[in-house]
């Protein structure tokens, strides 16, 4: 890979290469910290969505229809679509990608579906990278949108400024929701299919769990709409507006990404620093003999590998 001629083609647009640079996210490519160098000074300008729900929510529907809302304001979009669990779906997520046809030769949007295979610390270190990919060529709208609504789905969703949690009538999906923790990483609440008996009441269940959660600067709005139907899309429009109209007079964008930043360098740091331990515990058997024979124990050998990390020379 020509990173340099990467990086021109990532600053000016062009597609192929944005494409490209994606697939070396995937693959973990050793060009990455080069092409990372190239581009960050041009990042920082896009505003983030991440959407996530159950499967069967609608997440591809509601995703294409901010597409178009995006468009109809003049404004670039590109669509990230995660996999944090399986590198072997993303395939399958491109197919999902069927139902946004009708923006597939707008050049003013990008839709990729993307899976970890290679990359150091898996897709919750690659995905802001892609992002910041799809900033640095351009484009004012960043959607991302996730399979499910685990552990890893949380972790990518809460690295965009603006969280949608999507849920649907008959799935009975808002308690596991609760369970899984995610009602706290949520900006925006939206209720799909509000055609379909049953939406009131999911409508209700959440707004009756968020008055029992603790006081927000920012209270999450919970809206009805029917993606499908293009019913009630324009006002999700309005709040994923207001919301960050809101983080910017508050100052709380800045630090929220911040803190993101800051997460995301000692994550990658940790996930070195393990790789380096790795090898270096595969090297010395007698250190791994002396755990063994209880000579030396794990914090003692964990100070160790931290000691002879700091001294050897970069």
């Amino acid at each position: 890979m020509d990173a340099a001629k990467l990086i021109d083609g990532v600053l000016s647009g062009d597609r192929r290469a944005v494409a490209r640079a994606i697939s070396a996210v995937e693959d973990g490519s050793p060009d990455l910290e080069q092409l990372s160098t190239g581009i960050y000074a041009s990042t920082g300008r896009a505003a983030t969505i991440g959407i996530t729900g159950a499967p069967g929510v609608g997440k591809s529907t509601l995703a294409g229809e901010l597409v178009r809302l995006a468009r109809d304001r003049d404004l670039s979009v590109a669509v990230l679509a995660v996999d944090p669990t399986s590198p072997y779906t993303g395939g399958a997520l491109l197919g999902d990608r069927v139902r946004m046809q009708e923006h597939a030769t707008d050049p003013g949007v990008f839709i990729r579906s993307m899976a970890t295979r290679g990359h150091l610390g898996g897709m919750s270190l690659a995905a802001p990278e892609a992002v910041r990919i799809l900033d640095a060529a351009g484009y004012a709208r960043v959607v991302v949108e996730t399979v499910g609504v685990g552990q890893a789905e949380v972790e990518v969703v809460a690295a965009t400024d603006t969280a949608l949690v999507v849920l649907a009538p008959g799935l009975g999906d808002a308690v596991q929701m609760a369970k899984a923790g995610i009602l706290e990483a949520a900006d925006v609440f939206v209720v799909n299919k509000a055609d379909q008996e049953g939406a009131s009441e999911v409508v209700r269940e959440l707004r009756q769990m968020l008055h029992l959660g603790a006081v927000r600067d920012w209270d999450p709005p919970v809206l009805a709409v029917s993606a499908r139907l293009r019913d009630g899309v324009d006002g999700l429009w309005e709040a994923i507006e207001e919301h960050r109209r809101h983080l910017e007079a508050s100052g709380e964008l800045a630090v929220r990404r911040r803190a993101r930043l800051l997460h995301e360098v000692e994550s990658l740091a940790a996930e070195r620093f393990r790789r380096e331990a790795s090898l270096v515990l595969a090297a010395d058997p007698a250190l791994v003999e002396s755990l063994e024979a209880r000579r030396l124990d794990p914090y003692r050998a964990a100070a160790m590998l931290v000691r002879e990390a700091a001294a050897a020379p970069e």
